[in-house]
């Protein structure tokens, strides 16, 4: 049995989220920061490996016409950059501010810790692969 993980890359931030064995349970997991990405990509590999991931969803930003912008090809080239596991984009509009209010009905104050909304990004992302 193996978990998925999730990615939600910014240009600051990423937002790691874990599944459980069982695939039905995301967990935010914790907050990498992107710069330098070398280091980055090393962590999000490592985690992966420590937490027996197969697969990683990475949120795809795109306009809301459905087209790929700048930050969205920056979270394609990122992703590409991420061996040895199967990576799968997902469409990851409004997950922000999904998580936001997520956070703001649990009455934790996000402002002075974007990783907070980072991680319960991913989550969000995650839940909505899970959920198909």
């Amino acid at each position: 049995m193996h978990k998925i993980m999730a990615l939600d890359v910014g240009t600051k931030r990423i937002g790691v989220a874990l599944s459980d064995y069982l695939h039905v349970i995301a967990t935010p997991h914790s907050c990498v920061a992107r710069v330098p990405e070398e280091n980055a990509i090393a962590e999000i590999q490592k985690i992966a490996k420590e937490n027996n991931v197969e697969k990683i969803i990475v949120g795809l930003p795109k306009n809301m016409d459905g087209t790929i912008g700048f930050q969205g090809q920056d979270c394609i080239d990122f992703s590409q950059k991420i061996v040895g596991f199967d990576i799968i984009l997902e469409d990851e509009r409004l997950t922000s501010e999904e998580a936001e209010e997520r956070l703001r009905e649990r009455k934790i104050d996000f402002r002075k810790n974007k990783g907070l909304v980072d991680m319960e990004s991913a989550c969000v992302i995650l839940e909505q692969y899970l959920g198909r």
